[in-house]
């Protein structure tokens, strides 16, 4: 007989989105939850856009906006490819206007105010936008584009603004919080159910340091990351003063810890290619779960695919010049979202890519930044990088030679495009033409776009993980058959984006599958 401290129908492991949509879901069934989270609540999606992807929308409707769960599948397809089923994505579609009406009734603010130019991120005026490549060739040849990029009503990146109302929202439906908690193994059973955790629990002085370190390691990373990672080291070492617990789960155990980025021995060995990326999340990003998952005998997939933000709009002008590798050789149209951008830099150029533009594009991008035109995070790494740490050359030789490019390679991909554009052709990466413009006022500028650029950092999160049933959440076995007692959602599970991201595509996920977990588990008992 198991010796255990408390006991719960239901724990979920991580109070991320996915978190609190699975506890939701689960209390609203009726069950008993109990909620651990290693922090104190919100993991990456409260530092996040706050954007979820839907379509057909009441939102949308009430901004103008046509549009059907018909032509969301149809353009969802061409990004998630066979990552999921056709019956899967399309029940994620079909249900995403009751989803983000869900969030509402649970005090999540949208708006219905239309952002008019595409971009990756509008300014506080605007609340629903293009997220993605919706708008562009190919995807609107076989999709019927429309915005469904719905952001959170608040300030900047409001994150807290979509997970606090579910936060407030768990605490009034009586689910039983254990923060500052970290769970640190799956409790197996004789038959192979998982019967409940481990974990440790900090308190007092230890718990009010460790919240002091990971707030400064969240604030500090795009900035100072070695002192980040200094931080987190620290928070880790405080974790292992915790009081260790055994909690048993009637109904079963979910997990949506998130991904795995900040555990880079993690990501050399799945995703090599992309360990010079600059990650994005917060400690609790470590693959905890997954590896937990791991040790009781699920199945993973899609680990080597992590999403690399290469966003150079805005300013807008900057996707009316040209990408190029160290050859000189453009690759790729550069008005694209930024992960596919960033998949054709990492996957075909060995992470290479630097932004030719002449001095024509240099004054628009200039007056494109600035208050009301461009969010400050967007305003201050295009700033340093049109005045300070860009290159310069009168000439396409001389720019050539500055920033370590091939001249005659470069040359010629400029003649080709200007050629093309003079020539009204078709442009061979299928970039419309508004968003071409003529490379021929010097001087010209060449701005390190590549992986691993210091002063244009390359944001960086992972897709993949645990394999799960797609009818509930089950966490799958090497043989495909479900362990009992375990579940999982978000980023810790093979979901919707693990193939390819878009904004929005994440936290619409983490709805959908946290709050299948939740629905389904609550059917289930332990044996």
């Amino acid at each position: 007989m198991e010796d255990w401290d408390q006991s719960a129908d239901v724990i979920v492991v991580g109070l991320g989105a996915a978190g609190a949509c699975a506890a939701l879901e689960a209390l609203e069934c009726g069950a008993g939850v109990l909620v651990l989270d290693r922090f104190r609540g919100g993991g990456a999606s409260a530092i996040s856009g706050g954007v979820v992807y839907a379509g057909a929308t009441a939102i949308q409707e009430a901004a103008g906006v046509a549009d059907s769960p018909t032509h969301m599948l149809n353009y969802l397809r061409q990004e998630v490819g066979d990552v999921v089923t056709e019956q899967t994505l399309s029940k994620f579609c079909h249900e995403s206007a009751a989803n983000i009406q869900w969030l509402q009734d649970q005090g999540v603010p949208f708006e219905a105010s239309l952002c008019p130019v595409k971009t990756s991120y509008p300014t506080d005026d605007f609340y629903l936008y293009y997220s993605g490549n919706e708008a562009l060739m190919p995807y609107r040849a076989k999709a019927t584009p429309a915005p469904r990029g719905h952001r959170a009503k608040g300030r900047g990146l409001p994150g807290r603004n979509f997970f606090d109302p579910l936060l407030r929202r768990l605490k009034e439906q009586g689910a039983q919080l254990r923060l500052q908690c970290q769970v640190t193994g799956l409790i197996k059973g004789e038959t192979g159910a998982i019967l409940g955790v481990e974990a440790r629990q900090l308190s007092g002085l230890s718990a009010r340091l460790h919240q002091a370190m990971e707030w400064l390691a969240v604030k500090m990373n795009p900035y100072r990351p070695r002192w980040a990672k200094t931080l987190r080291r620290w928070g880790r070492s405080i974790e292992k003063k915790g009081a260790p617990i055994r909690i048993q789960a009637h109904r079963g155990v979910i997990i949506t810890t998130g991904g795995f980025i900040y555990n880079r021995d993690l990501v050399q060995e799945e995703a090599p290619k992309y360990r010079r990326g600059m990650p994005l999340g917060t400690a609790g990003c470590d693959g905890s779960g997954i590896l937990m998952g791991r040790e009781t005998g699920a199945n993973t997939q899609h680990m080597d695919r992590i999403s690399a933000w290469r966003f150079i709009n805005p300013p807008q002008a900057w996707t009316q010049g040209i990408l190029v590798n160290r050859s000189g050789q453009r690759y790729v149209n550069e008005a694209l979202y930024g992960a596919a951008i960033g998949e054709a830099m990492v996957e075909t150029q060995d992470g290479e890519g630097i932004l030719i533009i002449d001095q024509a594009l240099y004054d628009a991008a200039r007056a494109q930044l600035g208050r009301g035109k461009s969010q400050w995070f967007q305003t201050a790494p295009a700033l340093l990088n049109l005045w300070f740490a860009r290159k310069k050359g009168h000439t396409l030789e001389a720019l050539a030679q500055a920033a370590r490019i091939d001249a005659a390679g470069l040359k010629a991909s400029v003649a080709a495009y200007n050629e093309q554009i003079k020539g009204n052709e078709t442009d061979p990466f299928l970039k419309d033409p508004e968003s071409r413009k003529l490379l021929d006022q010097p001087p010209y500028y060449a701005i390190d776009c590549s992986l691993d650029a210091r002063s244009f950092p390359c944001p960086t999160l992972t897709l993949g993980g645990l394999c799960v049933d797609e009818d509930s959440g089950q966490v799958l076995a090497a043989d495909a058959s479900p362990i009992p007692g375990l579940y999982a959602a978000g980023r810790a599970a093979v979901g919707i984006c693990s193939r390819q991201y878009v904004s929005g595509l994440s936290l619409a996920d983490c709805v959908f599958s946290g709050r299948r977990a939740g629905r389904h588990v609550t059917k289930e008992m332990i044996r």
